[in-house]
């Protein structure tokens, strides 16, 4: 079905002539009255009784008239969901509780003018790079192991955040009270983070971090869920996890959970935007302007990164 047609007779039943529907329009009144017509033959009905005063609908106009609409309704929709700058700025953010999440939010309060739709994709590194290359989504967070020249060439990352860890412990645990503990003094307690899945980025972080400082990093036992890890490490005196800086846990007040900076060095874990170099999403850059404005990069001193890239 010719959507031009069917705009056009949306546009004559709703002036009620076929010269101001051609006004509208900006065509010829007999190009009105050419594309009604091929409707019409295409529907096999026709549509319009032609009098002195103009079109008036028939019976089956009037039946096919709000299907008319919103066959345009929809041709829009899909129109916009594709077009750049008119359909959302598609983010993922890893997990809605950590650092891209809490900056995409503080974006989307900066502007709110700019549409937003925040994923969460079940994938590592690679697997969001692949996403991002294929234009499932505009852009991702992670942080990227490898050089530049090992990626696609279609993609482009900038490392826009470098988030300290703190450490999360009840209050039994022996650093319940501490101002902030070196990484040093960790080895010998148990750091629980069930569930960390194995050959990603992430764990290759705490993997190198616990080979550097003689740390043990417990990834046994059945994920329940955040809410019980936070529940076992409230009623512990020997269990404590690692939390990024700017993640967001709650918990009751009853809990008393502790997070406690890690320092000298501080163990940073840098996270990069990954887009495609070819993406025109104007609301892309804007994204990316404000990101180079939040980032407060790690110090040349005091701080731990791992060896990647």
């Amino acid at each position: 079905m010719d959507l031009d047609a069917v705009r056009t007779f949306v546009a004559a039943a709703d002036a009620g002539q076929f010269q101001e529907a051609a006004v509208a329009l900006s065509i010829t009144q007999q190009a009105v009255s050419k594309r009604v017509a091929a409707l019409e033959k295409d529907l096999g009905a026709r549509l319009f009784t032609r009098t002195a005063r103009g079109a008036r609908l028939t019976v089956d106009g009037q039946a096919f008239l709000p299907h008319a609409r919103e066959l345009l309704r929809v041709a829009e929709r899909a129109d916009a969901s594709v077009r750049p700058g008119r359909r959302a700025l598609r983010v993922d953010v890893v997990n809605r509780r950590i650092a891209p999440a809490v900056l995409l939010q503080d974006f989307y309060r900066r502007h709110p003018e700019i549409e937003l739709d925040v994923v969460t994709l079940d994938a590592d590194v690679d697997g969001a790079t692949a996403a991002v290359e294929a234009g499932t989504v505009d852009a991702t967070f992670h942080g990227v192991t490898v050089a530049a020249r090992h990626l696609p060439g279609a993609i482009t990352t900038a490392r826009v955040i470098d988030e300290p860890h703190q450490l999360l412990v009840g209050p039994g645990h022996p650093f319940a009270n501490a101002r902030a503990v070196m990484p040093a003094q960790l080895a010998g307690h148990r750091i629980w983070m069930p569930g960390l899945a194995p050959r990603t980025e992430v764990a290759a972080y705490y993997a190198e971090f616990a080979a550097v400082f003689g740390l043990t990093i417990d990834v046994v036992g059945p994920v329940f869920g955040n809410e019980a890890l936070l529940a076992e490490i409230a009623d512990s005196s020997a269990l404590a996890t690692l939390v990024g800086e700017s993640s967001r846990y709650l918990w009751p007040d009853s809990y008393d959970l502790r997070r406690i900076p890690v320092r000298a060095p501080a163990p940073v874990y840098p996270l990069s935007l990954i887009w495609r170099r070819d993406n025109p999403h104007p609301a892309l850059g804007t994204l990316r302007r404000y990101l180079d404005t939040r980032r407060v990069a790690a110090p040349d001193t005091g701080v731990w990164l791992p060896n990647w890239g």
